[in-house]
């Protein structure tokens, strides 16, 4: 008898390890298991977008700092969906840490992802802030009754790195004020401003001047480069139609702002919906890697049955000018002669794949 009750609870006691180490072993599958990536594109209805900079945090790392921009967000959107991310970061952290962070951020509070983009840039305005987010949101009804306005970067140089960028910043915000007119917007529609700079030393006038302007916009500073080549600053906006234009898609080129074939000052977007893409990187440095990046982004765009014919705003992450000159020349293969995108277009820091040369985002009407 006694050998029996022996045997019967080495049974159990076996039974009782297999079960626990079976439960142990789901346990760790679900720790390690990995984050979801975010779409390539997303399809929304326009005249519910919402505009949003989460506000510089000088505390932690990379990794604080984004889940700390990550839980501002959410909870200033307040439930509503978020569907696009744009990161800017700065500092030496890796760029791949903010996409992880997307990802784990919106499947634990269940969520859809974003589409994303993350750039690396010379500084922010913050002494030790690693990270600033754009976002867009969907509200619950309706907040831009005739559409968006989505305006090119007004770019202004001067030869010298070291100039001053406070008179850059005067320029580009005149010829931003002569886009927002000739849009048939005010002021008080600019739902968001970035700057572009090559440096951050003026920032309190700098912040001063776009604020007298646009106070009621979600604005946005950076320096694109650390050590930039030369003085710049090239602000971009979006704002809200004012007018029915009775077109999915009208583009403006007024007097005042630079002409070129291959890009269009302002992009009047009347459609009921736009697709919204994270950026696509061009891995590689020749001719055939930058085709192929704006090929992966067609197919992303043809998926939501969209084009890059359709394209209304493009966003060019190259890290050198000669690579700029490059995408310039294969972009127009992509886009219709007749009618270019508006779009912005400057030289960056960084991107998260070390053989990376250029990334590209867009929004195209779907018609």
């Amino acid at each position: 008898m006694r050998r029996i009750w022996l045997l019967a609870l080495a049974g159990a006691l076996a039974v009782t390890l297999s079960s626990w180490g079976k439960k142990k072993k789901e346990e760790e599958t679900q720790v390690l298991q990995l984050p979801k990536d975010p779409p390539s594109a997303l399809t929304v209805e326009t005249r519910r977008l919402v505009f949003h900079v989460t506000p510089l945090s000088a505390k932690g790392l990379l990794s604080q700092q984004t889940r700390d921009a990550l839980k501002w967000l959410l909870r200033s959107t307040s439930g509503a969906a978020v569907v696009k991310v744009r990161a800017f970061v700065a500092g030496s952290g890796d760029l791949r840490r903010v996409r992880e962070l997307v990802s784990e951020t919106f499947t634990e509070h269940r969520m859809a992802l974003p589409v994303l983009s993350v750039v690396q840039v010379g500084a922010l305005p913050l002494e030790a802030a690693q990270v600033v987010v754009e976002a867009t949101s969907v509200a619950k009804k309706d907040v831009n009754r005739y559409g968006l306005v989505y305006i090119s970067g007004q770019g202004v140089s001067s030869g010298e790195p070291l100039d001053p960028v406070l008179p850059l910043v005067r320029q580009s915000l005149t010829r931003l004020a002569t886009a927002v007119k000739a849009a048939g917007s005010e002021p008080g529609d600019v739902a968001r401003v970035t700057c572009f700079l090559s440096s951050l030393d003026q920032y309190p006038e700098v912040l001063r001047l776009v604020e007298s302007t646009y106070s009621g916009a979600a604005l946005n500073f950076v320096q694109v480069q650390r050590a930039p080549a030369r003085a710049v600053a090239e602000c971009e906006a979006v704002t809200r139609l004012r007018w029915n234009t009775g077109t999915a898609i009208h583009m403006l080129n007024p007097e005042g702002l630079a002409q070129s074939p291959q890009l269009s000052q302002i992009a009047l977007i009347g459609a009921p919906k736009v697709i919204l893409t994270g950026s696509q990187e061009a891995f590689g440095f020749q001719d055939a890697d930058a085709r192929l990046a704006f090929e992966r982004l067609q197919k992303s765009l043809s998926q939501e049955g969209g084009s890059l014919r359709e394209a209304a705003f493009t966003s060019m992450y190259p890290l050198t000018p000669r690579i700029s000159e490059q995408v310039r020349k294969i972009r127009g293969e992509f886009y219709d002669e007749a009618r270019p995108p508006a779009g912005t277009m400057l030289p960056f820091q960084g991107l998260p794949s070390m053989d990376a040369g250029f990334a590209v985002d867009v929004v195209a009407v779907k018609e």
